[in-house]
């Protein structure tokens, strides 16, 4: 289609291209309708009992102790989460369960150490709103949905009118067994968006707990600009779980993941560092690579960078039109 403009959001897995997908459904297609909402309630209420799992296996690695009364809480809550117990519907003792564990100091502790495990970083909004969740008449809002970590299998795509242009976002999954399907999806894309979750630098790849998955973003992204279909094309860095960053970056030192690092915690020399490694890899010096800041799930952040991304790309799309 002539007024077409077709991006390309890549990156690793649980670097927040799905929540940006989730943002332009809120921004620019009216938002969830109820099917969905339902599917995304369901999800939420699996994953409580998915942190909670985690949480445990967790306070026995880390050598943590529960409290003695707790331990049969444990013990009920495994049986209840191994059994037949329907999917979606969280039953009163499961909420007493995950409510009185959550609570106990030892899965705390664990969950402040979570970047030794696989746990998403915001489990804990959900588990502190547990009670709400397990209601019969709870519906999640915006927030929770884009909140909500489903990952991403397959292709899946968002299109959109913007003034006179239709815009589609393509999204495709970032864990390794996914990538296989992105180079199907490079032709007649006009732009690259890459994102990167650059807190996750003292963090390990789900599917391969040897990988620092700050190094592995930078790999593959050194892999993507300079890939002969985007060798030529303008590309959007954008920065995720910027709040995320200068909470960690406060506490643990970047050169556990780049050794070649000095400047101890301070978030600004932390953040010029990563942004000079990532820039370093094009090998087309003319090609221009725009610098974003982003928090995926704060709409107004997406919003703003959303529109400065359309002044670019329209201006460039229109020049295509006029070469041709």
């Amino acid at each position: 289609m002539k007024n077409e403009i077709k991006v390309l959001l890549l990156g690793t897995g649980e670097s927040g291209k799905t929540t940006v997908v989730k943002q332009m459904q809120i921004l620019y297609k009216d938002g969830f309708n109820k099917k969905t909402q339902i599917l995304f309630r369901d999800a939420i209420r699996n994953n409580l009992k998915k942190f909670i799992e985690l949480l445990l296996e967790a306070v026995d690695r880390l050598e943590l102790k529960l409290k003695k009364s707790n331990k049969i809480i444990a013990e009920t809550f495994t049986q209840l989460n191994s059994s037949s117990e329907q999917e979606n519907i969280l039953s009163k003792k499961m909420v007493h369960c995950i409510v009185t564990l959550w609570s106990d100091p030892a899965l705390k502790t664990a969950y402040k150490n979570r970047f030794t495990f696989q746990i998403p970083d915001n489990a804990n909004v959900y588990l502190d709103n547990t009670l709400e969740i397990s209601k019969h008449g709870y519906i999640p809002n915006n927030q929770d949905i884009l909140g909500c970590r489903i990952p991403t299998t397959g292709i899946n795509e968002i299109s959109f009118h913007v003034k006179n242009f239709i815009w589609t976002i393509i999204d495709v999954g970032g864990q390794r067994n996914e990538r296989r399907k992105w180079i199907h999806q490079f032709e007649e894309v006009l732009l690259l968006i890459f994102i990167v979750a650059i807190n996750e630098y003292n963090q390990r790849l789900f599917e391969d707990e040897t990988v620092n998955r700050l190094q592995e973003s930078l790999k593959l992204f050194t892999k993507m600009v300079n890939n002969e279909y985007f060798r030529h094309k303008n590309c959007i860095l954008l920065f995720n779980k910027m709040d995320l960053f200068e909470e960690k970056i406060s506490k643990y030192d970047l050169n556990g993941c780049f050794p070649d690092y000095k400047s101890g915690l301070d978030c600004d020399d932390a953040l010029l560092f990563i942004t000079k490694k990532f820039k370093k890899p094009s090998k087309n010096s003319k090609r221009k690579i725009y610098l974003h800041k982003s928090c995926a799930t704060n709409t107004q952040n997406i919003k703003s960078i959303f529109y400065s991304v359309k002044e670019i790309v329209t201006q460039e799309f229109i020049n295509q039109l006029s070469f041709l």
